[in-house]
């Protein structure tokens, strides 16, 4: 299948209020691979699995959170369309230059409804990994260092202006809505589940009151078990947990959810539905949420934390 137009999630940039506890946190237990550093005080990862340079960026900040989200788009030509079918559409947009993130082509920037900013970018340097492209082995040292999630899969968003943002990501950006919550006593989508491939979602968003909050930031580990081999690890290293293990009834997907030392929360998750651009989106309820088992099907309740702790 060619995969046209954004193809998938490519990187995200996290602040984090104390760089060597990040950095010491997502290289031994969550397992990625550090790939570099900038002049700009950027620390640079990508999970062992990953091809190209970089998916997860940390920088030392003020406050925790999200500072841009990048999705790689297919070629440079598509680059350019995007960037202009966003202008045409009334979305401004600027060019960052190739080399001002390490190995990463040029960027088109621009900041969407719920405050977030977002980039779309062609080209990364693919560094690999050490099992080779030529007759892999199946196993190297350090291929089960930490956690050690396949790739960066999704992240969650919060931030007001929900309704615009389906419209933008869906008429412009080519996404397919692949399931969604509406607000209680409402019709009114007030969470959305995005996709750009026939994955669950590659990103979905909350309705909230302030602008540009991540939720999560989300891992894929390859089966159940490595899930909970993760809520293992966590429990060795005092990871402080928010839920899981268990399933979501959204997505059907494995899930724990934690947080790092800055407060950032994370997650890792398996499985999950594999949607088609055709298929009709799920509705959920507002009720559906909770007593439904759209968050937590084992226990079929909403968690105060989940729908109030951001950063």
């Amino acid at each position: 299948m060619a995969l046209t137009g954004v193809t998938r999630p490519g990187h995200m940039l996290l602040n984090v209020l104390d760089l060597n506890e990040g950095v010491d946190f997502y290289t031994n237990v969550m397992g990625l691979v550090e790939t570099g550093r900038d002049d700009k005080g950027r620390v640079y990862f990508k999970t062992f699995e990953e091809r190209d340079h970089s998916s997860v960026i940390l920088r030392e900040a003020d406050t925790a959170g999200v500072e841009f989200v990048g999705f790689k788009v297919a070629d440079e030509a598509t680059l350019d369309q995007l960037e202009k079918d966003l202008n045409a559409y009334g979305v401004a947009t600027e060019r960052v230059p190739a080399g001002d993130m390490l190995e990463t082509g040029e960027r088109v920037r621009f900041v969407i409804p719920t405050g977030h900013t977002m980039e779309l970018y062609a080209t990364k340097t693919q560094f690999g990994n050490p099992l080779g492209q030529v007759n892999p082995k199946s196993w190297c040292p350090g291929h089960d260092k930490g956690i050690c999630p396949v790739r960066l899969d999704h992240m969650l968003l919060y931030g007001p202006n929900v309704k615009e943002v389906l419209d933008l990501f869906t008429n412009v950006l080519g996404f397919y809505l692949t399931e969604y919550v509406t607000l209680p006593d409402s019709d009114e989508k007030g969470a959305l589940w995005l996709s750009c491939s026939n994955k669950a979602h590659d990103i979905a968003f909350v309705e909230h009151p302030e602008p540009g909050r991540l939720h999560h930031i989300s891992f894929l580990p390859d089966s159940w078990e490595r899930v909970l081999r993760a809520a293992d690890i966590m429990a060795v290293n005092d990871v402080k947990i928010d839920i899981g293990p268990t399933r979501h009834g959204i997505t059907r997907g494995g899930t724990i959810y934690a947080w790092d030392p800055s407060g950032n929360r994370f997650e890792t998750f398996m499985g999950g539905t594999a949607p088609y651009p055709d298929w009709e989106p799920i509705h959920w309820t507002w009720e559906g949420l909770g007593e439904g088992g759209g968050l937590d099907v084992a226990h079929r309740k909403l968690h105060d934390t989940f729908l109030s702790v951001v950063t």
